[in-house]
């Protein structure tokens, strides 16, 4: 049994996952929430607080588990467990296997967030497809990459950065400084800052008052649905995804979100015989709310880490 943690800024999601002899057919068999703490001794205490918590509602011990994954927001080289650049914890630099393996004395491997849920939106959305692409539409937009049932990170780990890719150079400006970021469009942070109004979910405030007739709302609305929609034709040109997963907190507005995607899809698509051929709409989807995809992912990674046998004591 395996462990898969996603560590987010406000709460972590995790999953015991059994599998029928391979990889290829996991099971979650227990999962648990908790709010995460702040900074690298609040995030390593909330995981280690949670492994008894985890044996105890899948009925096992905890020696029984064999690996741990953490997907976390942040930079993480291929193959390692440090995490850097986490502001959104409070984390500059963390080395997870170094600060939880000797604990349980089993391998630790960590992942980007991202990353870890196309994994695990593969594992959960993705049989008998070649390829696909998780798109996450949060505070920020990224995508992650699998073909073959495995990640795709590029040369250097930064495939799927599609949100700074600017598409309208007189459009918004984007934290990285450049302008018509699809991250500048779509991003949650940026569409609420742009908004300006007090709120608990100011994305589905936008909504709301896109459908109430407010003009400036309407604009936000559009540029956001603008965004996504250029994402998904920029994952689906560059890389050929077969298909392509929508996740992030933005999808709780379901078809309110996906309905006019799609619109846009098929008008940008109108006067192109090749983009028509591409047939976009069908190859998009949108993961359940709730889903355990992040944290599954994240388990799958932690498993690779079984062929090594080894953490950072």
């Amino acid at each position: 049994m395996r462990l898969g943690f996603d560590v987010g800024g406000t709460k972590t999601d995790a999953v015991v996952v059994a599998s029928a002899g391979t990889q290829d057919d996991p099971r979650i068999v227990a999962r648990a929430r908790r709010a995460t703490g702040w900074g690298a001794d609040g995030v390593v205490a909330t995981l280690l607080g949670m492994v008894d918590e985890l044996a105890e509602a899948a009925g096992v011990p905890a020696s029984t588990f064999t690996s741990i994954g953490v997907g976390m927001p942040g930079q993480v080289a291929p193959g390692a467990s440090t995490v850097t650049h986490a502001v959104n914890l409070g984390i500059d630099e963390l080395d997870v296997a170094r600060a939880i393996g000797p604990h349980l004395g089993i391998p630790v491997r960590a992942e980007n967030d991202v990353k870890a849920a196309a994994r695990g939106a593969y594992a959960l959305h993705g049989a008998g497809a070649s390829s696909l692409a998780y798109l996450n539409l949060g505070t920020g937009i990224a995508a992650g990459y699998v073909h073959g049932g495995r990640l795709w990170r590029g040369a250097h780990g930064s495939a799927g950065e599609v949100g700074h890719m600017s598409i309208d150079p007189a459009g918004p400006l984007c934290r990285c400084g450049q302008r018509g970021c699809i991250e500048a469009f779509s991003g949650g942070a940026a569409v609420a800052e742009r908004w300006g109004r007090p709120g608990a979910l100011p994305i589905r405030d936008v909504f709301d008052a896109a459908d109430d007739g407010d003009p400036a709302a309407f604009l936000l609305r559009r540029g956001l649905v603008y965004g996504v929609a250029s994402a998904i034709r920029v994952i689906v040109l560059v890389g050929d995804a077969e298909t392509v997963v929508l996740g992030g907190g933005i999808t709780a507005l379901g078809d309110r979100l996906l309905g006019p995607v799609l619109a846009e899809l098929d008008a940008s698509a109108a006067s192109s015989p090749f983009l028509r051929s591409l047939r976009l709409g069908e190859r998009v989807d949108l993961l359940p709310p709730e889903s355990p995809a992040a944290a599954l992912g994240a388990a799958l990674v932690g498993a690779d880490s079984e062929q090594e046998a080894v953490f950072h004591g």
